[in-house]
């Protein structure tokens, strides 16, 4: 378990974070959650692939390699989570444990944001709270590979 590999993969716009809609998705930058979760990963015996793209197509080839490489996958697909078939087949072909991860509350926000094509396709969903969900997403994926261990 001791140096598991978890791919850590951001979507669309996660790149903005700390000044885009600071109100919905906090003040800290994509480069802050990174350096914490890297840190939190190292206390709990994982090290992480940690990764950000606009590209549908980059998140998909991304999620394959995780198939092949890793031991977990976390997930937070933005704005692709309500529209893309495309990344939930190729999380359905993942057999690692898989979390999707939002910053935000997204039941609590419009309409649309409440359709996941991503939710049927992993093992367990963390939304709304900040970027504490990131910490707390390692700490989840990683009981799910010990379980399956």
């Amino acid at each position: 378990m001791a140096g598991a590999i978890v791919y850590l993969l951001n979507g669309p716009n996660l790149n903005l974070l700390g000044t885009r809609e600071p109100e919905v998705y906090g003040k800290q930058t994509l480069a802050d959650i990174e350096a914490a979760a890297k840190k939190h990963g190292e206390k709990i015996g994982l090290s992480l692939d940690f990764r950000q793209s606009n590209h549908e197509g980059t998140l998909v080839d991304w999620v394959q390699e995780a198939g092949k490489k890793a031991a977990g996958l976390i997930i937070n697909p933005g704005a692709y989570t309500h529209t893309s078939i495309a990344l939930h087949d190729a999380l359905k072909a993942v057999a690692c444990p898989k979390i999707e991860l939002h910053l935000s509350n997204v039941h609590a926000r419009e309409a649309f944001r409440r359709v996941s094509f991503v939710s049927p396709a992993v093992d367990a969903v963390i939304c709304g709270l900040g970027a504490d969900g990131y910490t707390l997403a390692l700490d989840a994926v990683r009981r799910l590979i010990e379980k399956r261990a």
